[in-house]
């Protein structure tokens, strides 16, 4: 993770496609992965291997980036699809330790830019050193593989390369652009119970679909099944479907939180609402040593 990262025009002259990837050299100089196809437009970042765009062709934007976001080392970029691991929100035994984990703010290696059947397949990985093994002492190595085309796949592998076994929390933190949030719905949850981090994690059960109408910050524990995101004041599904995923959550700040984010448009959470896959809580994953898990999320969209 401390190794200086090449310069944007050194990787485009190793990895880019000509008509269809570029890296170039986004805010402050943190190189990003363009992608300019027939079926999509997309950007993701070194910094935190994170998607901070995906635009099927005819279709609107899908990814949120909030338009107050920086790009300061050390500090989260605000929307797009943070990866949090090994932990998520706080960490429970260090208060002081970086929420959602040691790899959202860290800059990735770009390992390889693939085109395969009109999609881009971009491949990024992380790895454990002195300073991840200061807040957490494992072993690990961890790849994104992401494919841009109609639509978008995300591949999240984490090795265990220590000798012993290790339990991580992770979640491809999903933050996706609706038209209006009130009328915004999740449908697929129904019967599902959820914690509700805005309650103390009180225990509740979902009946029909997620509508939001204040903060909200849930938790919907054992569930597998793909879920859809209704938006009707963009005329849109997005289906989301994973796999090896046993927890799905869903998260809006709502006013006042995103009033105290210096780096959230203060009315920006109108269009905003987080639907991620993710393993936490008691869903969190135990990893013995040598082996690997593979957190995979598929995303498509269709008109209402």
């Amino acid at each position: 993770m401390t190794q200086p990262t090449p310069s944007p025009q050194e990787l485009n002259a190793r990895f880019g496609i000509v008509n269809l990837t570029q890296i170039i050299s986004g805010p402050g100089g943190t190189p990003v992965v363009r992608i300019t196809t027939p079926q999509c437009t997309g950007e993701m970042y070194l910094y935190g291997a994170q998607v901070t765009s995906w635009k099927p062709t005819g279709a609107q934007e899908i990814i949120f980036l909030s338009s107050k976001a920086v790009f300061i080392e050390g500090k989260a970029i605000r929307g797009g699809i943070p990866i949090c691991f090994p932990w998520f929100r706080a960490k429970s035994d260090d208060p002081k330790a970086p929420a959602h984990g040691l790899v959202r703010t860290e800059t990735w290696t770009l390992e390889s830019i693939e085109q395969k059947s009109g999609a881009i397949n971009v491949t990024m990985s992380t790895q454990s050193d002195a300073d991840t093994k200061r807040l957490w002492p494992h072993d690990f190595r961890a790849v994104l593989q992401a494919t841009f085309g109609a639509e978008l796949k995300l591949a999240f592998t984490v090795a265990n390369t220590g000798a012993a076994p290790f339990r991580f929390e992770e979640a491809l933190h999903t933050y996706h652009t609706v038209g209006d949030i009130h009328k915004a719905r999740v449908r697929g949850l129904d019967g599902v119970t959820y914690l509700d981090n805005t309650n103390s994690n009180r225990e509740n059960k979902q009946s029909g679909e997620v509508a939001i109408s204040g903060p909200t910050d849930s938790a919907y524990m054992n569930s597998q099944s793909a879920f859809d995101l209704l938006d009707p004041a963009l005329n849109r599904r997005i289906h989301i479907a994973k796999q090896n995923s046993n927890t799905t959550v869903i998260w809006n700040p709502w006013i006042e939180a995103a009033h105290a984010m210096a780096d959230f448009g203060d009315d920006e959470w109108q269009q905003m609402l987080c639907a991620e896959a993710a393993n936490i809580m008691a869903n969190a994953v135990e990893l013995p040593t040598g082996k690997s898990h593979t957190l995979t999320v598929v995303m498509s969209v269709a008109a209402l």
